[in-house]
């Protein structure tokens, strides 16, 4: 109690001395406040105790536009230290992106087609984000918020890779360990005799070459010098007939294509996908539904204090601080006054607000292209993808305009599963994006039967869709900048007088939690630092 009771002491006549700002500085230099510094500092959250420490009282209020996960941190981080914050969140639901759609959800779009998921119980669709990589900052936040995690599959030997367009081994599924023993066997063969024939010798010394072919006959599965280091297949491209008991010994899978058919089929090309920073095992989802994130926000942030059916239609700094205007689900215009406001809506939805920022903001929120994004949830009543092909979760890269499949990593061996059908973007999302939600459940199935046969579309049970560019309140699945070194960027990432913007589209993570995450906290850093410095 001395020690607390000298602390408080001493930063009250740092306060009388150098003002509020040099105070801010020596807390955070005591680790009492957070201070920008020339490196990334580990975040440290606005707490209570930073006013208490600096004999300061009151607290400032923020309206916050979008209840998706930027606005929702930014509330529940700002809360954390008494900030009065409010949400003004367009649609009926938190999360923006972040939705999973159940039995009996429903949702409009842009064209006014309805859609009403038929999923039955313990059945589910992330239709945004569906992967959570560990390095992600989301990850923390499911702990803080008592979010259980479980295994995401993203990448299984025994998922496969469909390719149609292509000149050889096109047009018949093939296993993904299948395709990779393929892949490295061969190139390690050409790579092996390369070396041994003196190719590299300008390269290499001698112990680095017997290194590399050592390192080849491991990696590729290839012969010894004697037999030219020949790549002839083995068990790791799979069985037809499983090894089993007594004198079963198994049957390995035999045909191994030539080099050069295996570098037409493009199979090679797909591998890149499991090296990708925010792509590598493990990987992880909520259990239950990507939404359960957002739904901890919003019970940490007080169900009280969002206000759902509100479509904001303008913010103006003002003396004194903010005022932000909005429309209630009757269409009456509301004004609400705060010290700060929060912008944390899509840039191609704040771009339509009434404003005095002026006109670059209004340019450079304008900037940044929406990608068109789609998707398709289909329930099956039978995991057939389990039972016949002994494939439990995993992505399946196709060249169709399906893009990719997504298999449930959850509830195996049940009896039902919901696989995503595409999950697409550009041009496939937009083609799919025209279609009715009937047409573009059976162009689906359509195509994806032409990889797993006539099941594919015997077993389906329901389906729903969403084509995020014409999602109401969004309008696209994540955007794109030509430049985020240019002026436009820097600018948004800048106070507007009292007016902030937040979201994974203010960050190098666009379309990934992480992104929406750390730029939340950013804004949150800086309104904290400007409190404590005024």
């Amino acid at each position: 109690m001395q020690a607390e009771t000298s602390r408080r002491n001493f930063l009250r006549s740092v306060g009388v001395a150098g003002g509020a700002g040099v105070l801010y500085s020596t807390m955070g230099a005591m680790g009492l406040a957070p201070v920008p510094t020339a490196t990334a500092a580990p975040y440290r959250a606005p707490s209570e105790s930073d006013f208490n420490l600096a004999g300061r009282h009151g607290r400032k209020k923020v309206v916050i536009l979008g209840a998706g996960v930027a606005g929702l941190a930014a509330a529940y981080e700002l809360g954390k230290a008494g900030y009065d914050c409010r949400i003004l969140e367009a649609k009926d639901r938190s999360g923006g992106r972040n939705w999973t759609a159940r039995g009996g959800t429903s949702e409009t779009d842009l064209d006014g087609r309805t859609q009403r998921a038929r999923f039955s119980d313990g059945q589910y669709m992330n239709c945004g984000p569906g992967r959570l990589p560990q390095s992600h900052v989301t990850l923390d936040y499911c702990r803080e918020l008592g979010v259980p995690l479980e295994a995401f599959v993203n990448a299984n030997a025994d998922a496969y890779i469909y390719h149609e367009n292509v000149p050889a081994l096109g047009g018949k599924p093939m296993r993904w360990r299948t395709a990779k023993a393929d892949v490295y066997g061969h190139i390690s063969e050409l790579l092996a005799k390369a070396t041994d024939q003196g190719a590299l010798d300008a390269a290499l010394t001698k112990d680095d070459k017997d290194r590399l072919i050592a390192f080849l006959q491991s990696f590729g599965a290839i012969k010894g010098k004697a037999d030219g280091f020949k790549y002839t297949g083995g068990s790791r491209r799979g069985y037809t007939v499983e090894p089993g008991a007594a004198h079963e010994k198994g049957t390995v899978l035999g045909n191994v294509p030539s080099v050069s058919d295996v570098l037409a089929s493009g199979v090679g090309q797909r591998f890149a996908f499991e090296f990708g920073y925010d792509q590598a095992m493990m990987m992880f989802q909520p259990v239950g539904g990507m939404d359960a994130i957002p739904k901890a926000l919003e019970r940490a942030v007080g169900r009280h204090r969002i206000t759902y059916g509100a479509w904001a239609t303008g913010v103006a700094n003002v003396p004194g601080g903010v005022e932000v205007s909005w429309k209630d689900g009757r269409g009456r215009e509301q004004v609400e006054r705060a010290d700060f406001c929060v912008v944390a809506t899509p840039p191609q939805i704040a771009a339509r607000l009434r404003h005095n920022l002026g006109d670059a903001v209004t340019s450079a929120l304008k900037t940044p292209v929406p990608i068109s994004v789609g998707k398709i949830g289909l329930e099956y009543r039978r995991r057939w993808w389990e039972l016949d092909d002994h494939m439990y979760g995993g992505v399946v890269p196709t060249d169709l305009d399906l893009a990719t499949l997504w298999f449930p990593s959850y509830g195996y061996q049940g009896r039902r599963g919901t696989v995503i059908g595409y999950y697409n973007f550009g041009a496939a999302a937009d083609a799919y994006g025209k279609l009715t939600p009937e047409e573009r459940t059976k162009r689906a199935v359509d195509q994806g039967a032409k990889v797993f046969g006539d099941r594919y579309r015997t077993e389906l049970d329901a389906s729903f869709s969403v084509a995020w560019h014409r999602t109401p309140g969004i309008e696209g699945g994540w955007v794109g900048w030509p430049n985020q070194d240019g002026p436009e960027y820097k600018l948004l990432n800048q106070p507007q007088g009292n007016v902030y913007f937040a979201g994974d589209w203010l960050s190098y993570v666009i379309a990934w939690q992480h992104g929406a995450f750390t730029s939340a906290r950013k804004v949150v850093t800086e309104i904290h630092q400007r409190v404590m410095a005024a």
